[in-house]
């Protein structure tokens, strides 16, 4: 068996992994930003150091009947990410952004 995932159910948030190696990951969104009828969510994530985030990517996520969803390949062990809709309104945890490790 391998690490399937991590969730924040209050807010919203899940990932999933997509393999044993847990290199491809899907993060699912069903938060602030959907409860408010958001139109588009993109993930921002980057990589490596919660602190200090490289590789920084905007993921337009796809729109699903569970809500918002959207799958990539680990860069780093670690991904940091937070979530912004189309007209610029983010929702970061308060400030602290999510973020999954590969263990």
């Amino acid at each position: 068996m391998y690490n399937q995932g991590w969730s924040d159910q209050q807010r919203g948030v899940q990932v999933k992994a997509l393999n044993p190696q847990a290199s491809d990951i899907t993060v699912y969104y069903t938060g602030l930003l959907n409860k408010a009828g958001a139109t588009q969510v993109f993930l921002h994530a980057g990589f490596g150091d919660p602190k200090h985030w490289s590789i920084t990517e905007d993921y337009r996520m796809q729109r699903t009947p569970e809500g918002w969803k959207k799958s990539f390949n680990m860069e780093d062990h670690t991904v940091s990410f937070c979530f912004r809709d189309s007209g610029n309104n983010w929702d970061n945890n308060n400030g602290n952004n999510w973020t999954y490790r590969i263990t």
